[in-house]
């Protein structure tokens, strides 16, 4: 499943620091392993149950985007602000990477292969899923905030830098479809 995770992500190769880029890539193979959804099911289920039957963004499209969006909004930030709003690249891009990794317990097929919210789901929405996964795979507290602060759960703690550009990032990309105008 290492290598299959991978492959799903070739943005782990801009987390310099190579414990943390071996560790991330260790959740999302944890996930997968413990998934009934497999690599490929990812690139064609939707990246939300939230946004009704005709949602057409796939599950790693919308993922690697909050990915991209937030790597490139913490290079604004730092070219602009400087010192003054520190940020680390390392910590935001695996927080971004992982941020959903939970789905991967809350989603499950039903009898006619459609993706429903499983059983686990009902219980532990994927914040809480995905920090349990990272937790478990050495990922650090800086990033396991990131986690669990990038949805609305977040909105009931002080978030770091960080986990505002995820969450931002996150939502920007989710809110449109949801809230559709």
């Amino acid at each position: 499943m290492f290598e299959e995770a991978k492959k799903l992500w070739p943005e782990l190769e801009w987390i310099k620091d190579p414990k943390l880029r071996n560790k991330t890539t260790e959740t999302w193979a944890l996930a997968l392993e413990r998934s009934e959804l497999t690599a490929g099911d990812l690139s064609l289920i939707p990246f939300t149950l939230l946004a009704g039957p005709d949602l057409k963004v796939s599950f790693m499209a919308h993922k690697r985007a909050v990915v991209h969006i937030a790597k490139e909004s913490g290079e604004k930030i730092r070219f602009f602000l400087k010192d003054e709003l520190p940020l680390d690249m390392d910590i935001l891009i695996a927080g971004a990477i992982l941020a959903d990794v939970g789905k991967l317990l809350e989603y499950e097929k039903d009898e006619n292969g459609n993706i429903i919210q499983g059983r686990y789901g009902k219980y532990l929405r994927h914040p809480f899923s995905g920090v349990s996964l990272a937790e478990e795979c050495g990922i650090p507290p800086e990033v396991c905030h990131i986690i669990a602060a990038h949805a609305g759960e977040g909105d009931l703690v002080k978030r770091t830098t960080e986990a505002y550009i995820v969450h931002h990032a996150d939502f920007m990309t989710f809110l449109p479809f949801k809230n559709k105008f």
